[in-house]
């Protein structure tokens, strides 16, 4: 099976040795994303809330770069500061995914990186690969 990297400039660069995103077969797997702006590569936000909505516009332009969009996600990984951050965290999140929300786990951590106070990784397939399946 042939794996192709996703990268874009729409989205943070990778900052160690990872890709964005890399796609097998119509899967596209993406690295955790946290709230850096990429165009300076700094922190949007001290809120959980700001720092979502940024993660997921960030998520977004990866999965463009990569062919899909934000409604062929089928699961996500939610990584949390403080889990008491996550009612917040949950309100900006369900603006992005209105209807047929992916599969979802949230887990809270010690530590992420630049000490921002949310993570979100997602696996998403391409459009039309597994049909109308999806919604």
């Amino acid at each position: 099976m042939i794996c192709r990297r996703i990268a874009t400039d729409q989205a943070p660069a990778a900052i160690g040795p990872y890709a964005q995103a890399v796609q097998v077969g119509p899967f596209i797997f993406t690295s955790g994303q946290i709230p850096l702006d990429p165009a300076t590569m700094t922190i949007v936000g001290n809120d959980v809330a700001t720092q979502t909505r940024q993660v997921l516009h960030n998520l977004a332009a990866v999965l463009r770069a990569a062919g899909s969009d934000l409604a062929h996600v089928v699961k996500t990984t939610v990584f949390l500061k403080d889990m008491n951050e996550f009612q917040a965290m949950n309100e900006v999140y369900a603006t992005f995914f209105p209807s047929a929300p992916p599969a979802r786990s949230t887990v809270e951590v010690a530590r992420l990186p630049k000490d921002v106070r949310v993570e979100i990784e997602c696996i998403a397939v391409l459009p039309d690969s597994l049909g109308n399946a999806l919604r």
